[in-house]
């Protein structure tokens, strides 16, 4: 099922200068680089990443023949990312634009469309089955985070490698044995997952988080998501109010759950007040709608679901 509504229509955007000023802007752009120039000064394809999750993967797949920008970056939520003059400036130059879709990056058709860019725009998720997004308030009909089922992020890396080698033929060995390299890591991975969790009995693989971020984990990997209604922890929310705490906190304790999970993009101080009054564990922090900082054990997308399943195999194991 593609429900993916982000295709490549953003229509350039065309300013009328006064006849006065016609003859200036032209010497002007004769003078200037090319805005829509996609090499970079060391002769490396311009791409574009939309968040630092899909930055990773078109990392390891472009390697050194591109130049990568990533737009929303670490510990970043692209829910309420606010775009900048640099993000356009990206765009100008770009020759290829990586995006998630299933509406994940509301803000990109707007942002595609006022810096008059060129390049093609590339959408991840094309051709994965989607989940409904049925309790997640951040997504009106589709679940757009697949990328945590590590079969859709091999099907992404596909994506990114046809995309690559289309868009720059002379380096295509380099993208092929790139991907080839980097979807072998993906698989070893995802074999591992599924080893860790056979040791987690069934009775006790409920997950309850800030918003509805880990459907396709739990669809890959034998979890029930017992618990949505921490919406209110996320980024993008308010505070809550006491009766909205008191109602989270029976919630939770009607699902049975020993632990509840924080994301790096959620309100870590409510969740642990939310946890408290429920009379269970914080677990680890997890990386859902983004990688965390460098050096951290989040920084790169094998890292970041490695981490995630450990987390959440040895809490709820207490």
């Amino acid at each position: 099922m593609n429900a993916d509504k982000h295709g490549a229509k953003g229509n350039n955007v065309i300013r009328k200068l006064a006849p006065p000023l016609i003859g200036l802007a032209l010497l002007l752009a004769a003078c200037a680089p090319s805005a829509t120039s996609t090499a970079a000064p060391t002769g490396k394809l311009h791409v574009v990443a939309t968040f630092s999750v899909l930055g990773d993967l078109v990392r390891n797949v472009g390697g050194d023949p591109i130049e990568l920008t990533v737009l929303v970056g670490a510990d970043s939520d692209t829910h309420t990312f606010e775009p900048s003059p640099a993000d356009s400036a990206a765009l100008v130059n770009a020759g290829v634009i990586f995006e998630n879709g299933v509406e994940f990056e509301g803000w990109l058709d707007d942002l595609y469309a006022s810096s008059g860019s060129q390049a093609t725009r590339v959408v991840v998720t094309n051709g994965l089955q989607l989940r409904h997004a049925e309790n997640d308030p951040h997504h009106a009909e589709f679940d757009p985070h697949a990328w945590h089922d590590v079969k859709n992020a091999i099907r992404m890396v596909d994506h990114i490698r046809d995309a690559l080698v289309k868009a720059d033929a002379a380096n295509a060995s380099a993208y092929q044995s790139n991907a080839a390299d980097y979807a072998a890591q993906l698989e070893q991975l995802d074999r591992f997952i599924v080893d860790q969790v056979h040791g987690l009995p069934e009775a006790r693989r409920k997950l309850v988080t800030t918003h509805d971020a880990l459907g396709y984990f739990a669809d890959r990997y034998g979890f029930e998501i017992a618990g949505t209604a921490l919406a209110s922890a996320s980024t993008e929310a308010a505070d809550p109010s006491a009766g909205q705490i008191a109602k989270l906190v029976d919630e939770i304790k009607a699902t049975g759950v020993k632990a509840v999970f924080v994301e790096n993009v959620s309100n870590v101080d409510l969740m642990s007040r939310i946890a408290a009054e429920a009379g269970v564990v914080l677990g680890p922090e997890l990386f859902t709608d983004a990688l965390s900082k460098p050096g951290t054990d989040g920084d790169t997308y094998i890292k970041m679901i490695r981490h995630n399943a450990l987390a959440i195999i040895s809490a709820l194991s207490q």
